[in-house]
């Protein structure tokens, strides 16, 4: 198969066009930084230099492909004159337009836990836009990938870890967490990628369900903190946090907002009803040796 996958050579985007090359496709990886070009080639991946941000370009990448993963970047959340909500329903609409004008006929969307509301679930509401726009699209297959809670968002907290020796946010603590492997995510998408499908389907993908304090004990026993505690916050004191050290205050409150929606269940709840068939093979305790690693780097 011809296959286009977004988000360079991302913490997904990467292991997915790696597994895609060695069984044989034939991948196209869309990156906006040319230097990324030679590293790209030696997956065994062609590079297509270009930017989501731009619908022609899509369009004419798109063009003659099987299938296509489409992602939306990271933001700058520290960048004061970042407007989150117009940049990701920008690419979301590229994203419809390409693949509407290319005629391609197999996607896949990286969406989220939570889209499936259209309200109080932060910075990831645009993600319940874009999955009703692209749900939308005629004659063409789209499954919409929605992971949990990445293990790698736990990375933020090493600053707390290090200054005050717990762990503190306003989610955890004793809810559930269900969290996700990028590299369980990327086994998926090949997956579905590459499976036939008629209409719209929704995946769900998680590698396992902790709670704050599990997850806290097992990146303590990694680190060399075997009493590392996790702290609930309030969303005030959260909110607080995230604009003293620069991020963007619309942004943090966005933020905020979707980690007290995984408290209270809210974020969570279509996901529990629809759990993973089977979870991932990735578990924190492996991802922890790696969080490890880049803890006492800093």
């Amino acid at each position: 198969m011809k296959i286009i996958i977004t988000g360079s050579l991302g913490n997904i985007s990467k292991p997915l066009a790696t597994e895609l090359a060695q069984k044989g496709h034939q991948v196209t990886i869309i990156t906006s930084d040319s230097g990324k070009q030679k590293e790209i080639e030696t997956l065994g991946a062609k590079a297509a230099i270009g930017s989501v941000e731009d619908a022609a370009f899509l369009t004419q990448t798109f063009t003659g492909a099987d299938a296509v993963y489409c992602m939306i970047p990271r933001a700058n959340y520290f960048d004061p004159t970042m407007d989150l909500d117009a940049f990701t329903r920008k690419i979301g609409n590229n994203y419809a337009e390409a693949i509407t004008n290319s005629g391609v006929k197999r996607v896949v969307f990286l969406s989220s836990v939570g889209a499936h509301l259209e309200k109080n679930s932060g910075i990831i509401q645009r993600y319940n836009e874009i999955e009703s726009v692209l749900n939308k699209l005629s004659d063409v297959a789209i499954t919409f990938m929605r992971p949990t809670s990445f293990f790698y968002n736990l990375l933020a907290y090493i600053p707390v870890i290090k200054n005050h020796g717990f762990i503190a946010a306003n989610y955890g603590a004793d809810r559930m967490i269900p969290w996700v492997s990028p590299n369980d995510i990327a086994e998926a998408i090949a997956d579905e990628i590459t499976t036939p499908l008629d209409g719209k389907k929704i995946r769900y993908v998680g590698s396992e369900e902790l709670t704050g304090y599990e997850t806290a004990q097992i990146i303590g026993n990694a680190i060399g903190k075997p009493d590392l505690k996790w702290v609930l916050t309030t969303d005030q004191e959260t909110l607080d946090g995230l604009v003293k050290v620069g991020m963007q205050p619309k942004i943090a409150a966005g933020l905020v907002e979707m980690y007290a929606g995984l408290y209270n269940g809210l974020l969570a709840e279509d996901y529990f009803q629809n759990r993973p068939a089977v979870m991932g093979k990735t578990k924190l305790a492996e991802y922890a040796k790696e969080f490890a690693v880049l803890y006492n780097q800093n």
